[in-house]
């Protein structure tokens, strides 16, 4: 399908030429509204965004450390290996974390009359207008700090245009990358598939960094700085080393790596712009829908799935059956199940499974603190994984949207409405604890251990269903209507990271009580962890779902609004 040839090509109106800088303006504009009447959001945007400018202040200061120092020898390692790092996060971190910042959603311009270019030009231009960019711009001028140092003024200016293209580069890739990703998601087993992999992915990224700061201590940096002269040749090293290579004595090197980091850049916006066509069409058909087959009971019988086909035929069972159906269809809402599946038991086995073969080669008595299985280290670790479990209903409304309009049109009480969630949720995440419970035990050789794990995982999830209630009420945030899952409103980021990790800091408190019991009862706990920790767990959902449930009677009306998107 192609997109008109001009805006001029329009049936009525004044011939009018769009730019970049309409979508900037834009940008800006749906940014302020979004923030109108919403102090919260600012503060948390404010604050997210003094934290990124902190954690660039201090990468300015480690890529321009060479340079402060006069040292020229690990000026092509801190450039390339620092660069990479960076095109690496901006191409992995919005597909496991936070999302992409989709203000302007592209969708939206589908009907519109906008050249291609001029589509991808603009939307480009309006995502350099972000506090990453603005934090990267900022911990990358180290690096034209070094060249400047050890070159002069031609190789810092050389370091300028570098560090430009590399940003440049990093919001093309993430760009391309999400878009991309957001087209192949349309098929439900590549989502489940892609959610695995990131999953993975994201367990993977404790036991790398273990692995990472053992091989630091024995690494060889002189000949680290061969591998990061090759690396400063692929489009990952080359625009941050061509500032270097010139004070260093090598210009021929700097218009070659900016040419190829054009070539990449150009690339990686062609590539975006196919896919971005792509997902503005909308979703392609996937075939036949599946004949039912066996269905009886009515229309009533037939609305509740089979995970709820055990509730009663009342407000609270509609209210479960309707959740359950969404955590199974809702994309969003699977991905975070599979999630919670894969991590759960990587976590675990990772820490208690493999900690040992950690401590062999940290020789430094890392042994005693991960690689001993013992009920404490076993109950911390299993610790992570409720508290993994039940963050994710840190936003439950959130993926309503405006949909929670009806309950708040029915009445429906607000304890009613937070058991029925806890519910339908924990009809999937139990049976996974149970699973990782199991698998742990029967790894390490402990059976006798089911139910101290069964325990603390328990009262983990039970605590963090609480908590979570609270915060989904209170914390809520608006999701953006895309087809994109990646896809996050400005400040949602920021917003996310904060709401998520206050959630699991209190979470691990008030389950701290099983560690300090697992440490202080010996054997005994081994017998009792399973009837305190069950009752511990489910003690405090309950009383999270009558507290948080009260607020959100009072809160209702606000609730619909924070979690609406704004148009």
């Amino acid at each position: 399908m192609a997109l008109p040839v001009n805006v001029a090509d329009a049936p009525a109106g004044p011939a009018r030429t769009v730019s970049a800088r309409h979508f900037v303006r834009l940008k800006l504009r749906v940014m302020g509204n979004n923030f109108r009447g919403q102090g919260w959001r600012i503060a948390l945007f404010i604050g997210g965004a003094l934290v990124g400018l902190w954690f660039a202040a201090s990468a300015f200061f480690l890529f321009a450390a060479p340079g402060l120092a006069g040292d020229g020898r690990y000026a092509v390692l801190v450039a390339a290996a620092g660069g990479g790092l960076l095109v690496l996060g901006w191409l992995l971190l919005p597909l496991v974390f936070f999302g992409v910042d989709e203000t302007l959603d592209p969708a939206r311009f589908a009907l519109l009359p906008l050249p291609r270019r001029t589509l991808v030009t603009g939307l480009f231009a309006a995502a350099l207008v972000s506090v990453p960019v603005l934090a990267m711009s900022v911990a990358v001028l180290g690096l034209v700090l070094t060249a400047w140092a050890l070159g002069g003024w031609s190789a810092g200016l050389v370091a300028l245009v570098g560090v430009l293209a590399g940003l440049l580069l990093c919001v093309a890739a993430s760009r391309a990358v999400t878009s991309a990703f957001a087209s192949m998601l349309r098929s439900r087993r590549v989502r489940d598939l892609a959610a695995v992999l990131l999953a993975v992915a994201a367990a993977l990224l404790g036991p790398l960094q273990v692995f990472g700061l053992a091989a630091l201590r024995e690494t060889d940096w002189t000949r680290l700085t061969g591998a990061a002269t090759v690396l400063g040749w692929t489009p990952f090293g080359a625009p941050w080393t061509a500032g270097i290579d010139v004070a260093q004595g090598r210009v021929w090197a700097a218009p070659l790596k900016l040419l190829m980091t054009v070539v990449a850049i150009v690339a990686l916006l062609a590539w975006w712009s196919r896919s971005l066509e792509s997902a503005m069409v909308g979703t392609a058909s996937t075939g036949k829908a599946p004949a039912q087959r066996g269905v009886t009971g009515g229309a009533v019988a037939q609305l509740f799935p089979r995970a709820a086909g055990w509730a009663r035929r009342d407000r609270f069972g509609a209210l479960v059956a309707r959740e359950a159906r969404y955590w199974w269809r809702d994309a969003r809402r699977r991905a975070n199940l599979i999630t919670i599946a894969v991590v759960g038991i990587f976590v675990p086995v990772l820490i208690n499974v493999t900690g040992g073969d950690f401590a062999a080669e940290d020789g430094a008595g890392f042994t005693a603190a991960v690689g001993d299985s013992s009920p404490v280290v076993v109950t911390i670790s299993l610790l992570f994984v409720g508290v993994l479990a039940s963050v994710t209903l840190a936003n439950q409304f959130g993926f309503d949207g405006n949909a929670y309009a009806a309950n708040v049109v029915a009445g429906v009480p607000g304890r009613v409405e937070l058991r029925a969630r806890m519910t339908a949720f924990s009809l999937y995440v139990l049976p996974m604890l149970a699973v990782v419970a199991v698998v742990l035990s029967a790894l390490l050789a402990r059976p006798g251990w089911i139910g101290l794990m069964v325990g603390s995982l328990a009262a983990t999830y039970g605590v963090g269903l609480a908590v979570n209630s609270f915060v989904s009420v209170l914390g809520a945030y608006a999701l953006p209507e895309t087809s994109n899952p990646f896809a996050m409103n400005s400040g949602a980021g920021v917003a996310k990271g904060l709401l998520t990790l206050l959630s699991m800091i209190t979470t691990a408190v008030v389950a701290v009580p099983m560690v300090v019991a697992a440490a202080l009862l010996g054997d005994a706990w081994l017998w009792l962890a399973l009837p305190v920790g069950a009752a511990y767990g489910l003690g405090a959902a309950l009383l999270g779902a009558y507290l948080a449930g009260d607020v959100l009677d009072r809160r209702q009306p606000e609730l619909l609004s924070t979690v609406t998107p704004r148009r």
